[in-house]
């Protein structure tokens, strides 16, 4: 069926929800490019036109990064979070960092109530990941690998709008993860915030694991870098 025009935004609506879908379940995982326009015309049965639509809503909310000459890239997990990126930027590094460290540490504490026996395994899966992945200087891999820890603590908090408040720095840590990682002396796979603070979970005490996620904190300060 041909479509006219007054069918054209309502298709470009269900290829965005259809797009919208694939990132935030995962498939298409933060800061990796999307797949070519003739892939997804292909995969979804759409024009160009339709689908550059649907792009466009979704750089504009934020999710995608339209890199001309590169690709289309996942910029962010959901629209709070691009939405929250774009407001990052108007705001000094020092202040996001604030932010996260009452983030982080509100975190811990209620993890220490919440966490289940799953949630722990799962940290603990990631930070072997982690180890993995800088070990064979896979770095991208790394750098999600111990998002994906912080962002389970966060979880595991039981709060979901202390989550979601969370997620949104995703592509800001992200990449500071990355952009730390290139410097000398930059120590990829500190025990402070990542294995201490799974311990202080499963012994259920919430002032070690505050503690435990400020030695992280102050080891970043001192060297530079912003928080892991």
């Amino acid at each position: 069926m041909t479509l006219t025009p007054s069918h054209r935004p309502a298709l470009a609506e269900e290829i965005t929800a259809k797009l919208r879908d694939m990132i935030t379940t995962g498939q298409w995982p933060l800061q990796e490019r999307i797949p070519a326009e003739p892939e997804l015309m292909a995969t979804l049965g759409v024009s160009r036109g339709t689908l550059r639509e649907a792009i466009k809503a979704l750089a504009h909310s934020g999710m995608l990064e339209v890199r001309r000459g590169d690709g289309t890239y996942v910029r962010s997990n959901s629209e709070m979070s691009g939405a929250a990126q774009r407001m990052y930027a108007e705001h000094t590094q020092e202040h996001v960092v604030e932010v996260r460290l009452g983030l982080d540490t509100q975190a811990a504490r209620l993890a220490t109530k919440h966490a289940t026996a799953e949630d722990l395994a799962e940290m603990r899966r990631f930070l072997a990941l982690r180890r993995d992945a800088w070990e064979k200087g896979d770095y991208p891999a790394w750098a999600r690998a111990d998002w994906d820890f912080h962002e389970r603590v966060a979880s595991a908090s039981g709060n979901p709008l202390l989550h979601q408040l969370y997620a949104s720095f995703g592509g800001v840590f992200h990449n500071d993860l990355l952009r730390s990682q290139r410097e000398d002396g930059f120590n990829g796979l500190p025990r402070a915030g990542h294995d201490e603070l799974i311990e202080a979970l499963a012994a259920r005490d919430p002032e070690a694991a505050v503690r435990s996620v400020y030695k992280n904190l102050d080891y970043s300060a001192d060297q530079g870098h912003n928080v892991l």
